[in-house]
């Protein structure tokens, strides 16, 4: 406990069991704020939501066996967003390693492939200097995820706490700064474009004011990931909107004629590229990121600069200031850009009648927050919609399961943000099928009070996957009508939230301003359009340039 407050922890989202009982008997005199979640992969997702909306490191408490299993999908998706989270889990005594003990797991193997690193105690006086390397593991270089896995027999041990003050790892020396000559180059190169596009990712969320001044000083346009959304305030005249298979024409366009793309903080991911072999051909890149491993992985950089984004893109727009590039060799290529613009805007067919889009649903919840909203989501095709008709004009007001694509990751999530950001409206979008995956924690947030407006996009379908075997499995649905549905409406009520439905998109601005002004945690359940279809999109295997929809 006295780690954890050491390293400015003021809540944790956990579950207790046998083998962490001891560290629950300490939170009766610690002072710290402890969220007893439904399930551990709940607690797991809160401390993400946590970790993205205020960019302090999240903590999450599990027990042993089950209790850590339950862990490891938001370990996982912590891992491949980059989001930094200590996971302390409990283990059986130490007698009893290795004897498949009650409710042993081998949490260290089970989780070694997804964390950046992972302590196992021997020792209870390894305690204090374990915990402070792993917050700082956790946060430093590309944050990440990290587990401290204590048998019961230690964390009940009695130790003197002495401070642990300077955390010194060897092995462990992540490169901030960049290199002077890569930087200088990158700016040649920026400044003798002819087809220039900055792209980036969530490594460039902390660099958002950096990110922007490089992208007004160039005149540059610029692009975003699903993860990145945030980074360059949108929607902004130089803004092409999001990337990738669900992105905007005009971004993937952009990206597939660019003659130079500077990727800051992205990995170039399949969603991103399409088929890899056609991706971007007359590009050269500039890849700025703070993991060394990602820069070349997937297309090879003629400037790579390893480092943290923040230091490196303010000394390029320095290097590139200096250097006096004319602007106006940009014209022809805005000229471009602005006709795929007024040619490929995004748009959907609204409905003649009561039938809500559910594209309009997205419109209405930005209209009525004016954007002034966190909001998280699951994943699906009301994950698209939200990325693609809500417009994020600041970094963490956008939480998402971006590399893992994780069900039941928004209500969660919510959940932690609003705890870690108590005077900000919360929105957690959700569908029918990713709800039920983690529905449990709206107990959580009846219980704590903690106001979450949930939405969620009902259209009886497992959306994307019934999408995808309509286009390419010849309209072969196959296990994908949610029939089963409970009553959304009763089932926040028998949870203690507030539940509404609104099936009339009259009736829609109504709804959303009523839930936003209730107290307390609210369930919308919106019936929308059943079959309707994200677009534009990159098919699978295909080239940016052949977007369909």
């Amino acid at each position: 406990m006295e780690c954890l407050k050491a390293e400015g922890v003021d809540v944790v989202f956990g579950y207790p069991g046998g083998a962490n009982m001891p560290t629950y008997d300490a939170f009766v005199d610690a002072g710290i704020r402890h969220i007893l979640v439904r399930h551990e992969a709940g607690g797991g997702h809160a401390a993400e939501g946590y970790a993205k909306a205020t960019g302090r490191v999240g903590v999450a408490l599990g027990t042993s066996g089950p209790g850590a299993t339950n862990l490891v999908t938001p370990i996982v998706d912590a891992m491949m967003d980059s989001v930094p989270v200590v996971f302390i889990t409990g283990q059986v005594r130490t007698d009893l390693l290795g004897t498949d003990g009650f409710q042993e797991a081998d949490t260290m193997g089970i989780t070694i492939p997804a964390v950046k690193h992972s302590w196992m105690i021997q020792h209870p006086l390894e305690i204090p200097r374990v915990l402070h390397e792993a917050f700082y593991v956790a946060r430093s270089g590309r944050p990440g995820p990290v587990v401290v896995d204590i048998p019961t027999d230690l964390s009940r041990a009695d130790i003197p706490y002495e401070p642990v003050t300077d955390v010194h790892l060897p092995g462990y020396q992540p490169t901030l700064e960049g290199n002077a000559k890569q930087i200088r180059q990158a700016a040649k190169a920026l400044a003798s474009a002819r087809r220039p596009v900055i792209y980036a990712g969530g490594g460039a969320l902390h660099a958002s004011a950096e990110l922007t001044d490089l992208v007004r000083e160039g005149n540059f346009p610029v692009t975003c990931t699903l993860n990145g959304l945030g980074a360059y305030p949108a929607p902004d005249p130089q803004w092409l909107g999001m990337l990738g298979m669900h992105g905007t024409r005009t971004a993937n366009y952009t990206m597939d004629e660019a003659d130079l793309i500077c990727a800051i903080g992205a990995r170039f991911d399949d969603r991103i590229t399409g088929k890899l072999s056609e991706f971007a051909p007359r590009a050269k890149f500039i890849h700025i990121d703070i993991d060394p491993a990602e820069i070349g992985k997937n297309v090879p950089a003629h400037i790579p600069i390893a480092g943290d984004a923040k230091h490196i893109v303010g000394k390029l727009v320095n290097e590139y200031r200096a250097l006096g590039a004319e602007a106006s060799r940009l014209d022809e290529w805005w000229s471009r850009i602005r006709a795929w613009q007024d040619k490929h805007p995004l748009g959907y067919e609204a409905s003649e009648g009561p039938e809500i889009k559910p594209q309009h649903m997205i419109e209405a919840l930005y209209e009525a927050t004016g954007g002034d909203a966190i909001v998280t989501t699951d994943v699906g095709q009301h994950q698209m919609w939200a990325a693609q008709y809500f417009h994020y004009n600041r970094p963490r007001r956008w939480i998402s399961s971006g590399g893992l694509g994780t069900m039941g990751f928004g209500l969660p999530a919510a959940l932690g943000a609003k705890v870690g950001m108590p005077d900000e409206t919360v929105i957690c979008i959700s569908g029918d099928g990713s709800i039920q995956m983690n529905a449990q924690e709206f107990a959580t947030c009846a219980d704590n009070g903690i106001a979450v407006k949930t939405f969620i996009m009902n259209n009886g379908y497992l959306g994307m996957v019934r999408q995808w075997q309509e286009l390419f499995w010849d309209r072969r649905y196959s296990h994908v009508e949610m029939g089963g549905n409970p009553d959304f409406v009763k089932l926040a009520d028998a949870y203690g939230c507030t539940g509404m439905r609104v099936s009339d998109k009259s009736e829609l601005p109504d709804a959303i301003n009523e839930a936003l002004a209730t107290e307390g945690p609210v369930v919308c359940d919106v019936r929308v359009t059943a079959e309707e279809n994200v677009y534009p999109m990159i098919a699978p295997c295909a080239a940016a340039r052949d977007m369909v929809g």
